[in-house]
């Protein structure tokens, strides 16, 4: 099966303007708000929001990080391959802040609970909040949902979403695919 186009480039463009809004109407002036990109590729979606708030919104320093989950999560030791961590880079406390994690797709959500289990290295954070481009909403396996999504996706198990970036050298784009190995 030949990738399915979801989102093009406008439309990623109308829905992170549209993410961005809300997050103003939830946290105004974001001086006790923090965004923290799940790495890797929360970190494109985290650094466009965080753009869109200082241009459009003319919201100062508000506070920006990646978090590596690599060694967090709970099949980290089951792969065939070894893994590669990515660089954490949060030069902040979250202790008694409001954090906003950013990823691209939210599937089973391990990935957030992973996320969850290593931000504790930086603090007790008051408050966390998921912000996500792609909500595969019957992926579940865990009980975690987005306070924030920019579409939610219905696909197979076997149905793989990919994100594209043009910071990754591509042009923003978001596909539903057939995964290669069934």
């Amino acid at each position: 099966m030949n990738p399915k186009v979801l989102l093009t480039s406008k439309e990623i463009d109308i829905i992170l303007h549209r993410l961005a809004c809300q997050l103003v109407e939830n946290h105004l002036d974001f001086s006790n708000t923090l965004l923290i990109g799940i790495q890797p590729r929360g970190k494109f979606l985290a650094e466009r929001i965080k753009a869109i708030l200082e241009t459009e919104y003319n919201i100062p320093n508000i506070a920006l990080g990646f978090l590596d989950i690599t060694f967090f999560r709970d099949d980290f030791r089951r792969n065939q391959k070894p893994l590669e961590a990515n660089k954490t880079q949060i030069d902040f406390l979250v202790e008694d802040k409001k954090v906003v994690f950013i990823d691209d797709v939210l599937f089973t959500g391990r990935s957030i609970r992973s996320a969850l289990t290593a931000i504790q290295s930086f603090g007790r954070p008051a408050e966390v909040e998921l912000l996500v481009l792609i909500d595969r909403r019957f992926s579940r396996h865990l009980p975690i949902q987005p306070d924030y999504r920019g579409r939610q996706v219905d696909a197979f198990n076997e149905e793989s979403v990919r994100v594209h970036w043009s910071e990754d050298g591509t042009a923003d784009s978001v596909y539903i695919q057939q995964n290669s190995n069934i």
